[in-house]
């Protein structure tokens, strides 16, 4: 099972934005039971009291207008421990990269990466928080995805040809 944890600022936007937008990937593909993928924070700021806030709702909207639900998910806090639990840690933009480093301790075994270095571009997924630009988010979280996908199955194939 390859296990993924897309992370950004506050969960609230980007991260789970890329997280059910890969989920409907290779659930397209068939290929969800191959995979475990989910989202959190570097940022306390949208969770209270150990609950965290749900989607915001314009990009609860945008996944929307693609059929994608995110159902309730909530923002979770980026923990030290989720460095050995998951396979690849994937941030939207350089700061959540800094800070992922900070709080997971490094990057010993190259599991950190950059969302867009998947479509072949340096370039940060721009915080739609800010800008307001739900829309041009997605098409950046979905190219990343694509990316992503695509990079991992050239993976499976080299190494194991028969499961794919």
């Amino acid at each position: 099972m390859i296990k993924i944890l897309f992370i950004c600022h506050g969960n609230i936007c980007r991260s789970p934005m890329a997280e059910f937008i890969l989920k409907d990937m290779v659930q397209k593909q068939d290929l969800a039971d191959q995979f475990y993928i989910s989202s959190a924070a570097t940022s306390t700021e949208e969770i209270w009291n150990g609950s965290g806030n749900p989607v915001y709702p314009p990009a609860k909207q945008e996944l929307k207008k693609h059929g994608l639900s995110c159902g309730d998910k909530r923002a979770i806090l980026l923990k030290r421990e989720d460095y050995d639990k998951y396979d690849y840690l994937i941030g939207m933009d350089s700061a959540n990269i800094r800070n992922m480093k900070r709080i997971l301790g490094g990057d010993p075994q190259g599991k950190i990466y950059k969302l867009l270095s998947f479509a072949g571009s340096d370039r940060d997924v721009a915080d739609p928080w800010y800008t307001g630009h739900f829309d041009v988010t997605y098409t950046d979280v979905e190219s990343g995805c694509k990316g992503l996908l695509a990079f991992l199955m050239k993976q499976q194939a080299s190494q194991s040809p028969e499961t794919i």
